[in-house]
């Protein structure tokens, strides 16, 4: 605060909110580290450290005025709430965006370090949550595809079909039928896809086998020189590159060096990264039958909320409007889960989610009032 400002009792009430909110996020911080161990756990207790700093900052300025403590927003304890009872990506995730909602780099009374901190913080967490987000991408996406393909493509049939003007278990049989043939259509789809997909993958990684061939080499042809030129170097550092390796194999031997194919090829750093980047490749594709069982169980899912009123016994306007009730509700669901762990809006997610279904759905339920007209 500028030396010359008075206080008011606003600055006093927004300095409380704001002392409160360092400490639930300290206390968030803390409760995620409770649930890791290693390096994580020491970054998010450095994190839980610099927020204590934050909260400092705060006290100072409160002084005598710090009061009892208040309560956080609304958001934050909620944050608390998930931290201390799941952890996990999807609190990650919220975190990131609590700490990009920060409103530092504007307030008169926050200091320039305070508001760095919060942006260096939103990247801190975002790395954290990647990883948990590779693990999750490929199986999380063949779900979320399933359940809105599910809800979008069964919503589509059973709306079409019945605004055709045909009974009311013609409407239901086509439902089941679409729910049946969509899910094991998916589940087999992306069985199909990820395991292509992986062996893809795999076929790029150097053969075990080779290494055990390379004390054999003849060292004067160094046609291990070939491998790294193939692999990018040019002729000048694959030929250095593969007179060290091979310089190395002669003084100690090969039970010592591992996969040289496979971890030599290339620097330490750049070892370490591509390394890193295969094992995320494989982890952002999924297991096949994960996907596949993924898939297959949220189209189900997802396949069998248009039919449910169908299933409970209502027909004709009142089916209409209560499946495309409850496609729209969870619509929404799946589009702010999909917001929350990519770290964007919920909500815009959500919105955006509901439209395109919808809007797909009642295209087809005016075709099919347009074809029941023309037939009938």
């Amino acid at each position: 605060m500028h030396p010359s400002r008075r206080r008011t009792r606003a600055d006093i009430r927004r300095w409380r909110r704001l002392l409160a909110d360092e400490r639930a996020e300290a206390a968030v911080y803390r409760d995620l580290a409770g649930r890791r161990t290693g390096e994580e756990r020491e970054i998010l207790l450095a994190l839980a450290r610099a927020e204590k700093r934050h909260e400092s900052h705060w006290l100072d300025l409160l002084g005598p005025d710090v009061g009892a403590p208040v309560r956080g927003d609304l958001r934050t304890r909620g944050l608390g709430f998930l931290a201390r009872r799941f952890g996990g990506v999807f609190v990650l995730a919220l975190a990131q965006r609590a700490e990009a909602r920060s409103s530092y780099a504007h307030d008169a009374d926050a200091t320039v370090t305070m508001a760095a901190d919060e942006q260096i913080h939103e990247e801190v967490v975002r790395a954290l949550a990647t990883r948990g987000r590779n693990r999750l991408s490929g199986t999380f996406r063949a779900a979320v595809f399933g359940a809105n393909d599910g809800l979008v493509s069964n919503l589509a049939l059973v709306l079409g079909i019945g605004a055709s003007g045909v009974a009311t278990s013609t409407v239901l049989l086509s439902g089941l039928a679409g729910l049946l043939a969509g899910a094991l259509s998916m589940g087999a789809g992306e069985f199909v896809s990820v395991r292509s997909q992986r062996e893809l993958l795999e076929a790029s990684s150097p053969s075990a086998e080779a290494d055990a061939a390379l004390p054999h080499l003849d060292v004067d042809a160094n046609e291990l020189a070939l491998v790294y030129r193939a692999r990018g170097m040019n002729t000048e550092d694959a030929t250095a590159h593969a007179d060290a390796v091979l310089a190395r194999l002669a003084v100690t031997p090969m039970e010592q060096h591992g996969a040289l194919l496979r971890v030599q090829e290339a620097p330490a750093d750049e070892r370490s990264a591509d390394s890193a980047a295969d094992v995320d490749d494989l982890e952002t594709h999924g297991t096949a039958w994960g996907a596949a069982l993924s898939s297959f169980c949220f189209f189900a899912s997802g396949a069998v909320v248009p039919v449910l009123p169908y299933l409970l016994g209502l027909d004709g306007l009142a089916a209409v409007v209560v499946a495309t009730a409850l496609v729209g509700l969870a619509l929404l669901v799946t589009g702010a889960v999909v917001g929350l762990l990519s770290g964007t809006s919920p909500l815009t997610r959500a919105l955006r989610q509901i439209a395109i279904g919808l809007g797909a759905a009642g295209v087809t339920y005016v075709l099919g009032l347009v074809f029941g007209a023309t037939v009938g």
